[in-house]
């Protein structure tokens, strides 16, 4: 729709704004590196019983974490989300520890969520469902989002989290839910005053019946509207509209439909962009802000 794409990149960039590993020092569980931590909160680790040794934290026994997390949530050092998630050492690995999701950049581990596109078909084109935030949420209250999106939780599969974050954000019925297919795994490094994110999107996409209308069910959400897919892809090039990440999970779709060309230079840097922090690992963990330098090599 528009051969300047400039604007785009700036949102891949504002989601990889951390350089890796940077200050920051290795942390290891047990014997496998999962993070990475920052000097100021070496005292409180080793004063949970962890070790640092030539340039790596270590916590020797994994199932340790959970306990080390709630002790450092009620001595003040982050607030708790009173929600349990997975660690793992990579996205194809099995789960080997958990702790409170609000504790996970202050470790830098790997956080994995869910996001669905919820599109209808009209004669006019196609369509978008979108949420406003509550203003009661605690990050970027207010801003536009998925139709449903959240964390995964700790024993659970992304599909699981899908079909429960449905239910909850937008009484999305099973029978509905059950025809989303996979789409793309987006991966980015961001540092936010709450540490470093290391976050995978794994997104999906439903076609939903013109007659489907999504109601709030917890509070999580403002008021859902339905949006041309167009006005969709102007608020990602002109605005700030969306929650930061899901303008990375729409610049996909974008690609995938077709309003943005996949075939042109710039196409194929936004693909690249949002594999993030694993595609650019080596590189300072930085993508390009816009289409004038050259893509990395793969």
């Amino acid at each position: 729709m528009s051969p300047d794409l400039t604007p785009f990149f700036r949102h891949i960039a504002a989601c990889n704004t951390a350089s890796l590993p940077g200050r920051r020092i290795a942390f290891h569980l047990g014997g496998a590196p999962a993070g990475w931590v920052a000097p100021e909160l070496l005292p409180v680790l080793l004063d949970h019983g962890m070790t640092h040794d030539r340039g790596v934290v270590t916590l020797t026994d994994p199932a340790r974490l959970e306990g080390i997390g709630e002790a450092m949530a009620r001595e003040g050092v982050y607030r708790s989300h009173h929600e349990l998630f997975d660690v793992r050492t990579d996205v194809d690995q099995p789960a080997i520890a958990r702790i409170d999701r609000g504790a996970l950049p202050l470790f830098g581990l790997m956080a994995q969520g869910v996001h669905l596109n919820g599109l209808v078909r009209r004669a006019e084109g196609l369509h978008l469902w979108i949420a406003r935030r509550s203003m009661s949420k605690r990050l970027d209250p207010g801003k536009l989002d998925h139709l449903v999106a959240g964390g995964i939780p700790a024993g659970h599969t992304p599909a699981q989290a899908l079909q429960k974050e449905a239910a909850e954000e937008a009484s999305l019925p099973a029978s509905l839910l059950a025809r989303a297919t996979p789409t793309v795994t987006i991966r980015y490094a961001l540092d936010r005053p709450e540490g470093l994110r290391r976050d995978i999107l794994h997104c999906f996409e439903l076609l939903l019946p013109e007659d489907f209308i999504p109601r709030p069910a917890d509070g999580e959400v403002e008021e859902f509207s339905l949006i041309p897919l167009a006005e969709a892809f102007r608020l990602v090039r002109d605005t700030d509209a969306f929650k930061f990440n899901v303008n990375l999970v729409l610049i996909d779709l974008f690609l995938r439909t077709g309003l943005i060309d996949p075939a042109t230079e710039e196409g194929q840097r936004l693909r690249a962009g949002l594999d993030g922090w694993r595609f650019f690992a080596g590189r300072s963990g930085h993508v390009p802000s816009g289409p004038t330098p050259s893509a990395p090599a793969t």
